[in-house]
């Protein structure tokens, strides 16, 4: 290979890998040789980086191994280390673009792909990820009688059997905690399955990927369904963008990605632009994630993504939140000793000097001060000390929380697909503006879009002020699950739904087109300003109408509620409105034959 100080040298701005003897199609670990010239390309600030078209293989033999807390990904017990094997890693980049050329970056074992740490400036264009061997698998129902199943294994789902039980295995890897979720090849939907009955039941290898499992009679699968298998441990992702600013993808494939998707941390002005997250179709796989596709946790600027597919994940498409640490002390009056509650979201840097914070009553989830933060102690992966400019309020609560107000993003959300998911399709926290618009969910699991505000569960805060919800598509959505089996769902975990203490303000959903099969279509807790605006909702008959929740509308706690100009398409069911903890007065129908109970 031509060295490094020759070709840099002799050049200045844009470097190609072929530059350095580096040719794609040759199926050699590329990873060590890589990462020296990107660590060269930063070094010298270089502003492109070329690849030519054509495949490029990364192994783990010497790829970088450095700790990362991620957020939302594993607990002490899951994974102490945070070690993190990545096969690019960009640290201090700045005003840098990777050029893929279409090329395809194929990673073997269990690898983060990309790690853009505290880079400025930095675009990824025209690039495909995936993996040699997933490290998830999928198998196919194809028949069956009393004594049993027949299961014909993907490809690419390496497997042995050993004393009778089914064992996934990879390069490097095997599979020992286990979870399904089947998708329904005629109805393209996901709903969860129980990975027990195989477990408990004895496998035999009919022929190479084909195994017979000795199920109970009572186990009746839908053959030519598909079982999709991951283990739950979440100890890489798939690309990681951490404290860095100005960030953009642009037509990038990710087509794999193992533990959590592309997770975003404390970063500003992040741009998704053509991004698909969904399996290569020539590969025939149905699941391109094992959990959320794109996580962003205590962002700010904005955070926009357009004209992106997200098909194929075992957990949310989109989620943006931030995180909510519990007061555990108070060792002095402008000091306070804060503690991550989670189990798989801890050690990672919550709170920076300067920044401005909100005191949140965790049992109704109220922001009732405000503070900025002076210094930062960190006391443990768990803990930290935050000491304030001013004495922290005197009126706190067991139990109450910190959320740090500097880092939460306005977001845009338009013209994208949503589809292959047995959970949700976008959570949303944040106080910023944000529009949703021009996109289509297509039978979600869940709620198609979730707005909460957490501060006992996950704890990620927080409540919203001002939310657009336009000209979207939902066809089919929350036929498993969501607060009320509601297409839309605004859901905080205050403990009481008090009307003069409203969590949430300020929720447009204007011109969208609700085809539901069942009856529920909003369901609101706790929001103040609530306009549900010339939307129509057609019935479809595609999927069966079994929701206990019988209600179209559901508002409890909530105030200055407005529906006007609903069209109802076809045999719709319900056309009700259901208020608890509130005063019918607080709601105001116009138009659309809607009834309120």
């Amino acid at each position: 290979m031509i060295s490094l100080l020759s070709i840099l040298s002799a050049r200045c701005q844009t470097l190609s890998l072929n530059d350095f003897g580096i040719r794609p199609d040759t199926y050699e670990n590329v990873t060590p040789v890589i990462q020296k010239i990107i660590e060269e390309t930063v070094r010298s600030k270089q502003t492109k980086l070329v690849f030519a078209k054509g495949r490029y293989d990364f192994w783990p033999d010497g790829a970088i191994r450095a700790p990362y807390f991620v957020s939302n990904t594993s607990t002490e017990e899951e994974d102490s280390s945070k070690v993190k094997t990545i096969g690019m890693l960009f640290k201090n980049a700045k005003n840098l673009t990777i050029e893929g050329n279409g090329s395809l970056f194929v990673f073997h074992g269990k690898m983060t792909t990309i790690v853009l740490d505290h880079c400025e400036n930095v675009k990824l264009q025209n690039i495909k990820v995936d993996f040699e061997r997933p490290t998830m698998s999928e198998m196919r129902y194809v028949s069956g009688t009393g004594k049993g199943v027949n299961l014909e294994i993907h490809p690419d789902a390496k497997y042995n059997i050993n004393d009778g039980k089914l064992v996934f295995y990879g390069e490097g890897w095997k599979t020992t905690h286990f979870h399904a979720v089947a998708y329904d090849t005629t109805l393209k939907t996901m709903r969860y399955a129980d990975w027990k009955v195989f477990n408990s039941s004895k496998a035999t290898e009919i022929r190479r990927n084909l195994v017979h499992f000795d199920t109970p009679e009572s186990f009746q699968p839908v053959y030519g369904n598909i079982l999709t298998v991951r283990d739950i441990i979440r100890d890489q992702v798939g690309m990681f963008i951490l404290e860095s600013k100005n960030i953009t993808l642009e037509d990038v494939g990710m087509h794999y990605m193992h533990g959590l998707g592309i997770v975003s941390q404390y970063t500003e002005n992040i741009t998704m632009r053509r991004v698909s997250c969904a399996p290569r179709p020539e590969t025939k796989r149905v699941i391109s994630s094992s959990a959320d596709f794109m996580h962003f946790s205590g962002c700010r600027g904005k955070v926009s993504i357009e004209n992106s597919r997200f098909e194929g994940a075992h957990d949310d498409p989109v989620n943006v939140h931030g995180t909510n640490l519990r007061i555990v002390g108070k060792p002095a009056s402008n000091r306070l000793k804060l503690r991550f509650m989670h189990g798989q979201s801890y050690g990672f840097n919550a709170f920076f000097p300067g920044d401005t914070v909100a005191f949140v009553h965790a049992a109704s989830m109220l922001r009732f001060a405000p503070g900025i933060v002076r210094s930062v102690e960190r006391l443990s992966d768990r803990e930290v000390t935050v000491t304030f400019k001013s004495d922290v309020p005197a009126d706190l609560e067991p139990d109450d929380c910190v959320e740090n107000m500097s880092w939460t993003p306005e977001v845009l959300i338009r013209g994208n697909y949503f589809t292959r998911t047995n959970t949700r399709g976008i959570l949303l926290t944040t106080p910023r503006k944000a529009i949703i618009e021009n996109n289509t969910f297509f039978r979600t699991g869940m709620s198609a879009v979730l707005i909460e505000a957490d501060a006992e569960g996950w704890y990620e805060s927080g409540p919203v002020r001002d939310v657009t919800i336009r000209n979207n598509e939902f066809i089919d959505c929350a036929y498993q699950g969501g607060p009320g089996n509601a297409v839309i769902a605004i859901h905080p975990s205050n403990r009481v739904a008090d009307v003069k203490k409203p969590v949430h303000f300020n929720i447009r959903i204007e011109n969208n087109t609700f085809k539901v099969f069942d009856y529920p279509v909003l369901y609101v807790k706790s929001t103040q300003g609530i306009r549900f605006e010339n939307n129509s909702v057609v019935r479809t008959n595609t999927l069966p109408a079994k929701s206990d929740n019988k209600k179209m509308f559901y508002f409890n706690g909530c105030s200055e509620v407005q529906i006007s100009g609903t069209k109802l398409i076809g045999d719709v069911l319900g056309k009700n409105i259901k208020m608890e903890n509130m005063p019918k007065t607080n709601v105001k129908v116009t138009g659309g034959d809607l009834i309120i109970e």
